[in-house]
């Protein structure tokens, strides 16, 4: 693979990886933290919806944001012809 090839492959891939760590961060901390009084204040089957967020959503979105780095990184890897 050229140098440019590589590089641009890298600047991809670490894009994704800033892109997806945003999505994560906005629910851990936002969604179990910043805003947890506003979302208390929607209840669904009795639980309130910061708590849910605090205790199993951040938990649930990391491991979804794993799968799709996962399928994103396959794309890109068919993209710059490093897939296996």
């Amino acid at each position: 693979m050229s140098p440019e090839k590589a590089q641009a492959y890298w600047k991809e891939n670490i894009s994704m990886i800033i892109k997806l760590l945003v999505v994560w961060f906005i629910v851990s901390f936002g969604c179990g933290i910043l805003f947890i009084n506003e979302l208390n204040a929607i209840e669904i089957s009795g639980v309130k919806l910061g708590f849910w967020f605090a205790q199993q959503g951040a938990i649930y979105v990391f491991v979804a944001l794993i799968f799709v780095y996962v399928k994103a990184m396959a794309s890109i890897d068919e993209k710059y012809g490093v897939h296996e």
